[in-house]
């Protein structure tokens, strides 16, 4: 009899240092990975929301400054054009922030990042040292927008090129020519603009 209330007494203790060390076990798991994993979250979603909100300010800001000289500016079109400015920034920003805390994530799972990142940074000098005209151009086109300097139908003279405005991105402006002819502008390269839809009041 007190030989099975011994291995009873011994079944108890096992079960016993069991739990205590699954429990212990679940803490140290707990403190790695998954904590780490919430973190990068919720830094991702403070960085986005804080960011946004600044963007939004800034636009906010450009948009009721005085950009344009005259007496006559339209505020409405400078307005729209600041928001549509500053919509594409919170994208971009949204983009950057969850594909660094995606590879982050990844990271923690043990996905050895290190020969993607490697290629990744050499794709990225060679993209970068490509792409200078990119991002003058689009740089260009983002001030083109908030300060008004143009938009579609008015009638522009830029690089040589008179004609009625077709379209304008971030990148590219097409006139029609007063010939037909269709020319396409990179807006890193408009250094002068005569608008004569822009009438002097």
């Amino acid at each position: 009899m007190s030989h099975f209330i011994r291995l009873a007494h011994v079944e108890e203790q096992t079960a016993s240092t069991s739990t205590t060390l699954s429990a212990h076990a679940f803490y140290h798991w707990f403190m790695a990975a998954p904590l780490h994993i919430l973190g990068i979250l919720v830094i991702a979603l403070a960085v986005q929301f804080i960011g946004g909100r600044a963007i939004m300010r800034a636009m906010r800001k450009i948009a009721d400054a005085p950009l344009v000289p005259g007496r006559k500016r339209s505020l409405n079109r400078q307005k729209e054009r600041a928001a549509t400015t500053g919509s594409l920034l919170r994208s971009i920003l949204i983009g950057v922030v969850w594909l660094i805390a995606t590879a982050m994530i990844l990271s923690e799972f043990g996905f050895n990042l290190g020969p993607i990142l490697a290629s990744a940074s050499v794709l990225g000098v060679a993209l970068g040292l490509g792409a200078q005209t990119l991002v003058r151009d689009v740089l260009a086109g983002i001030f083109m927008l908030i300060e008004d300097q143009y938009g579609v139908g008015d009638e522009i003279e830029a690089l040589e090129v008179s004609g009625v405005v077709e379209s304008v991105g971030l990148r590219i402006t097409s006139i029609r020519a007063k010939d037909g002819t269709l020319w396409y502008l990179r807006n890193g390269e408009i250094l002068k603009i005569g608008n004569r839809s822009q009438h002097h009041s």
